[in-house]
């Protein structure tokens, strides 16, 4: 039903991850291939561009007025996706997560206060947490063999020992962007419960929640822990799932009307309460009638996934991607190659012309590790494995040899 080998020519059309590719990387090369940003390559759901064909045939484009049918697009996902249920009086949107976990830190907290991370973590967490003059308090999570393979877990004995008073606010990426771990209920119990002993505000991002892979389940921290609820806001957006980020649209969830009151002020005295016309429509559009295409859309992504993963590990001998159960990006280890973080990059920038994120984006913890999109067709990401293995055919030779 859904072409996703269907190239799209996206170069020239303002795409991020395509025309800031040179710039933010030096890969000046016109065939480089951006792996980087979480931004899929992939036509939206057909419904999402009636949704816009409709408003732009109108040609009256208006401020937007009304988010009650929005919200309640949301609210009906959210039950039929993951069975939580929650109310459109709790719902503040905001033009897109990042910006929303700013307006938090400011309802929140105080400058000089401390927010708890858990690297490596989506590096967009970092500088907003910076640009708001708080402070980070790095709580590493470590690697634990689950069934059969690693995954990440949370340290919660040796944050306990970290925390001071002036440490306010918990973000958690969930699920874990970029280990794709998928927490567990009692994990997030567990977390929870140090929250409320600590009296710490959780704010639990579920940007990827929807990008969950068979086999793993979401859960929705609210639904883990409800008893949590007058101390979490949880963040969501239909954008990474229907790839929409564009649209610049996401939404805060609580259900402690105090606390809604104090992120609607900030959201108010930022000038943020008007919305984008076309953003909260695609958005609608996508939660009314992306369902069937996101169904089609997951087993593209596992199999892009598998093949990624096997693709990688015999190109370089000793690098190692760690299993996703969630998120369409690969977090890969290329510590026992035997090369230099520096030696690394230069390879995959450029002999393959590949831009990745770098794994010191995320915090401690990332330094010998890069991160890969491969939510693009089968035909791009093909290309890109085939360069990173002639990136890497003198290790393998070398390996050769010394097995003889």
């Amino acid at each position: 039903m859904f072409d996703f080998d269907r190239v799209i020519e996206r170069r020239g059309t303002h795409a991020s991850k395509w025309d800031n590719m040179a710039r933010l990387s030096g890969i000046e090369s016109p065939d480089a291939i951006p792996m980087w940003v979480a931004d899929m390559d992939f036509a939206a759901p057909p419904g999402v561009t009636a949704a816009l064909t409709a408003d732009v045939q109108r040609a009256v484009h208006g401020y937007y007025a009304d988010t009650g049918s929005w919200a309640g697009a949301l609210v009906d996902w959210m039950a039929r996706r993951h069975g939580l249920r929650i109310e459109p009086a709790w719902v503040s949107p905001t033009p897109g997560i990042v910006s929303g976990l700013g307006l938090i830190l400011q309802a929140v907290s105080a400058p000089g206060d401390e927010v708890v991370v858990f690297p490596p973590a989506y590096h967009a967490f970092r500088k907003i947490i910076v640009a708001n003059e708080r402070r980070i308090l790095d709580a590493q999570l470590v690697e634990t063999q689950g069934n059969t393979r690693a995954r990440y877990a949370m340290d919660l004995d040796a944050l306990r020992t970290k925390l001071t008073p002036r440490t306010k606010v918990v973000f958690l990426c969930s699920p874990h962007n970029p280990g794709g771990t998928v927490w567990s209920a009692d994990e997030l119990r567990a977390l929870a419960a140090l929250c409320i002993e600590r009296d710490l505000i959780l704010v639990s991002d579920e940007i990827h929640c929807d990008l969950v892979f068979a086999g793993a389940k979401h859960t929705p921290t609210l639904a883990a822990a409800p008893e949590i609820a007058d101390r979490l806001i949880t963040c969501v957006a239909a954008t990474k799932t229907f790839n929409l980020a564009g649209a610049h649209v996401g939404a805060c969830i609580t259900s402690n009307a105090a606390l809604k009151r104090r992120l609607d002020a900030r959201i108010a005295a930022s000038g943020l309460g008007s919305y984008n016309a076309f953003g909260m429509a695609a958005t609608e559009a996508a939660w009314r009638t992306g369902e069937v295409w996101l169904d089609a859309l997951l087993p593209y992504l596992a199999k892009n996934r598998d093949l990624f993963d096997a693709r990688i590990e015999a190109a370089a001998p000793g690098a190692r991607s760690m299993r996703l159960d969630g998120t369409y990006l690969a977090w890969v280890d290329l510590s026992a190659t035997g090369l230099s973080p520096e030696d690394v990059a230069a390879r995959v920038a450029k002999r393959a012309r590949i831009y990745a994120s770098p794994g010191t984006q995320f915090g401690p913890g990332g330094d010998t590790w890069l991160r890969f999109n491969f939510a693009t067709p089968r035909p791009i990401l093909n290309e890109a494995l085939g360069r990173l293995d002639d990136a890497f055919a003198d290790l393998r030779t070398g390996e050769m040899r010394a097995s003889r």
